[in-house]
């Protein structure tokens, strides 16, 4: 299957939005908008300074009487030629047409007159009621990543709590004898890099990543572990080949799974899959090396997930090659790219079981079949 078809196929498959909750702001980072955040108020709520200095009614000379901070309600009206000391974000008074700067206005203690490098305008430095948005307004649409901005937006349009998408929740299966959980790596055994690089990436998906396991080279484990688990996505790393101990296959058959992807013309990751388990729940296979573990995390985990929490994303964002970026015959290319000025250039150690590159990329480049030229736009993929 191409790696656009693999893609197409993962989102597809989680066409099935999880069911709606209701969270406080501060547990709501991380969720999707299950519905369009309106706002409850005017934003602003009332006319506000834009700056520190005065609140004047008319053309000056003002005479100044008393002062305004933010957090007070203001009820007396602003005479003509009169004018008020006010904060930013500070309530204007009614009848205040302006805002003249601390720095553009001149007092001798009951006289203010203007010494800025030009006249005050009706409006000036004023931010009027409903600038930003009115009661009731779609601010966002459902499917929205809740992130700190989001959070923001929400607070101070008036919510408490949103209406989130409940978050898939992933186990994470770590899949190998040779693999140490800590210490440095010895003859035959290697350090496992996937269950600490792993989880941020399905994090930053929108998942809630339950559990990271590691599970022996055994056919009957590995099949207990699905039949047994309870996560809405199961995610494995290794198995998914051919070789002597590759039970996932045969464990997913016995698991009564029915496969949706199986291998994809994509370097590195070719083996990765997909699987439909019983329940309406789903599996990704992921290859055993690291970079080729994170390009099936983006092919075929990420639109999964994106499709399970609801959440709408745009497709991979195009930049110019500042050099050419080296293809596959026949197969797309992920290449771990950083920006320059001149567009995106490739890294080094870029195989298959390798993390330098990875570790320095600010995103994978699509690269397509054949390779692309220097000034061609490539999809980049964002890492997290």
């Amino acid at each position: 299957m191409s790696w656009a078809q693999a893609r197409a196929t993962a989102r597809r498959a989680g066409l099935r939005p999880l069911p709606p909750v209701g969270l406080p702001l501060a547990a709501a980072l991380g969720h999707t908008l299950a519905e369009p955040l309106t706002a409850l108020t005017d934003l602003p709520a009332f006319d506000t300074s834009a700056m520190d200095g005065w609140a004047v009614a008319g053309p000056g000379p003002w005479r100044v009487a008393g002062r305004l901070l933010a957090g007070q309600a203001v009820v007396a009206p602003l005479p003509d030629g009169a004018a008020v000391e006010i904060a930013t974000g500070a309530q204007l008074p009614p009848g205040a047409t302006a805002v003249l700067r601390r720095e553009h206005g001149a007092t001798d203690g009951t006289l203010l007159r203007e010494c800025g490098p030009r006249p005050l305008t009706t409006g000036q430095d004023v931010r009027p009621r409903g600038q930003e948005c009115r009661r009731g307004e779609a601010l966002l649409p459902g499917g929205t990543p809740v992130d700190p901005g989001v959070l923001g937006l929400a607070a101070a349009c008036g919510h408490d709590r949103l209406s989130v998408r409940r978050r898939p929740v992933v186990e994470l299966l770590v899949l190998g004898d040779e693999l140490l959980e800590s210490g440095v790596p010895g003859p035959g055994l290697v350090r496992d890099a996937l269950g600490p690089l792993l989880p941020p990436w399905l994090r930053a998906g929108g998942a809630e990543v339950a559990e990271v396991r590691a599970v022996r080279d055994d056919f009957g484990l590995l099949r207990d572990a699905l039949r047994h688990s309870t996560a809405d996505v199961v995610v494995t790393t290794g198995g998914t080949a051919a070789g002597p101990v590759d039970f996932l296959h045969r464990a997913l058959a016995e698991a009564g799974a029915r496969l949706l992807v199986d291998g994809v013309a994509v370097r590195p990751g070719h083996p990765m899959l997909l699987a439909e388990l019983p329940g309406a729940r789903h599996l990704v296979g992921l290859p055993g090396n690291p970079l080729a573990a994170v390009a099936g995390t983006v092919t075929l985990a990420l639109p999964l997930l994106h499709a399970r929490s609801g959440r709408t994303v745009g497709g991979p964002a195009p930049a110019p090659a500042a050099v050419d970026l080296a293809g596959h015959p026949t197969d797309t290319r992920l290449l771990p790219v950083r920006r320059t000025a001149d567009g995106v250039v490739p890294l080094a150690f870029d195989g298959p079981a390798m993390l330098r590159g990875l570790a320095r990329a600010e995103a994978l480049a699509v690269v397509p079949p054949g390779g692309a030229a220097a000034g061609d736009p490539v999809e980049l993929l964002e890492a997290p």
